[in-house]
This record gives structure tokens, C-alpha cells and sequence, in this order.
């Protein structure tokens, strides 16, 4: 089961550039709003884009979805870790927490 991280340390963590955010959900939902910095990468597409997006599987990985219901987090993460990433956690409160604390977000 992978590591969970909460909103505060992965704030933190973003903050201080020692994450790179995995956002699950991709399409119009990313390009709606995203945390800062995050990446794209839905389930389908790991294996294939995994390589070239996280090319160091040694690096601090974040996954988060929409909220605690969407899967999408926990399969991204689960399938990183299969492929010999090292450090990946998820959030999975997901990007409706992120918001509800007031927390800034991007836009593609």
C-alpha cells in the first residue's frame, strides 16, 4: 500500500521543491485547475510516459486524484511503485481538499 503524505507536508514540500506532483485526473480536469507544478499522468498512460515525465525513480513522487473516492491516485501510485520508483506517496484527499484550504492551483 503506498505512503500516505498530508496536505501540510506536501505543501511544504512543494514550497520547498522537493516533490515532483503527479496529477491523476489529466484531460479537461487538469487543465481546469492543477497544484502547483503538477504533472499529468492517468492510469492508462504509466507505462508508456512514466519514463520520460519521472525519469529519476529515485525522486519524491506525489500522487492525488479529485478526492478519497477517485482510485486514480492509488493506481498511478501503485503502478510507479511496480515500475521501480522508490519514494511515491499519495495524497489522497485529493485537489477538493487542496482547494477548500485555500490553497493556490494552476491552470494549463
Amino acid at each position: 500500500m503506498t505512503a500516505l503524505i498530508t496536505r501540510d507536508e506536501l505543501a511544504a514540500a512543494i514550497e520547498a521543491g522537493a516533490v515532483t506532483v503527479v496529477d491523476t485526473l489529466g484531460g479537461e480536469y487538469y487543465a481546469q485547475q492543477h497544484l502547483p507544478g503538477a504533472l499529468a499522468l492517468i492510469p492508462a498512460d504509466v507505462d508508456t510516459q512514466a519514463p520520460g515525465l519521472l525519469p529519476d525513480r529515485d525522486a519524491a513522487i506525489v500522487t492525488y486524484c479529485s478526492n478519497p473516492a477517485c482510485p486514480n491516485s492509488g493506481q498511478v501510485a501503485d503502478r510507479l511503485s511496480a515500475l521501480g520508483y522508490t519514494d511515491v506517496r499519495k495524497y489522497r484527499e485529493g485537489i477538493q481538499d487542496w482547494v477548500e484550504a485555500g490553497l493556490p492551483t494552476e491552470t494549463a
